[in-house]
């Protein structure tokens, strides 16, 4: 069973506008996970880009998801990662969830400072599909698979460590990755999950029906592994982590049919078309966003019939 007794953020629940974030100091959801969020609010990316710290100062420290490459983040990120002394950069690794320009540029600057302070930490993730676009090329210094764990142990004796292990998700992106805190039943969900938003699937690199096999893969894994909390890239934790990943498929599922009905009664349309009938519930100056996400229901449903046809 998870070690913690309850997550430390009490303010877990529907997404705050970015004015009720801060981003000058780190939050400690648990005495081993701190929180700190990039300055970048905005349409996308709500509160901002959240990175985290695993780990104490007895093991040091993973980095995940270092955000945009904003200098004064970066800096905290590393003082954030502090040695028993106090002194900061006592970071043993850096991971990306993926390579989109709000979670991986602050990579190279972070492992930067490490490097000046005389100590070789290495960039783990996945690198960017072809697919993926300009400004979202990312490369790894190591490549993370799929199941790997990351551990920290420290020096002393009996004291507890921390295991990442490592799902590969695509969907959102094809090179995404979420990452389980073993000990603690805690999953880090990059924008796989986000906590008040959807996440948008963008074609090519963006896949509907592979993000749909991701939530099933990590319903899977959650189940196994005691997982109770959800923790994104985007804001607060989401507690009951099973029911959060059943709603998440339930609604993807019923706009994919509304979708789908739509098709069938416009079969002369095209997406343009198609998106306001199948988004009329849905704020109107969401539109452009969501049709990223239509064009990716589309995809998958014109993939189910060609399966189901046999061609």
């Amino acid at each position: 069973m998870p070690r913690h007794a309850q997550i430390l953020d009490s303010a877990a629940g529907p997404l705050p506008s970015p004015a009720e974030w801060q981003s000058h100091s780190p939050v400690a959801l648990l005495r081993n996970v701190l929180r700190l969020t990039a300055p970048n609010p905005g349409f996308m990316t709500g509160p901002g880009t959240n990175s985290y710290l695993v780990g104490d100062p007895r093991t040091g420290f993973i980095a995940i998801d270092p955000g945009p490459a904003d200098a004064d983040h970066v800096a905290r990120l590393w003082a954030a990662a502090s040695h028993v002394d106090g002194s900061g950069g006592n970071l043993k690794l850096i991971v990306c969830t993926h390579s989109h320009p709000d979670h991986s540029p602050g990579a190279k600057p972070l492992q930067d400072l490490c490097a000046q302070a005389g100590v070789a930490v290495a960039v783990w993730g996945l690198a960017s599909a072809p697919t993926a676009r300009a400004n979202s090329q990312f490369v790894p210094d190591i490549t993370l698979a799929h199941g790997q764990r990351l551990l920290l142990s420290p020096a002393t004796e009996g004291a507890p460590c921390h295991t990442l292990l490592a799902i590969h998700t695509p969907g959102h992106a094809a090179n995404h990755v979420c990452l389980l805190l073993e000990e603690d039943g805690l999953l880090f969900t990059g924008d796989h999950i986000l906590n008040g938003s959807t996440t948008v699937i963008d074609p090519p690199d963006g896949n509907m029906g592979h993000y749909l096999h991701s939530l099933d893969v990590l319903h899977q894994q959650c189940t196994e592994y005691g997982v109770e909390f959800i923790l994104p890239a985007h804001g607060h934790p989401l507690p009951k982590a099973l029911d959060a990943i059943a709603h998440l498929k339930a609604h993807r599922l019923k706009r994919e049919a509304k979708i789908a009905a739509v098709m069938r009664a416009n079969p002369n349309g095209d997406p343009d078309q198609w998106l306001p009938l199948a988004y009329d519930d849905v704020d109107p100056r969401l539109w452009p966003v969501a049709k990223r996400s239509l064009l990716a229901h589309v995809e998958h449903i014109q993939w189910l019939q060609s399966a189901g046809s046999g061609t």
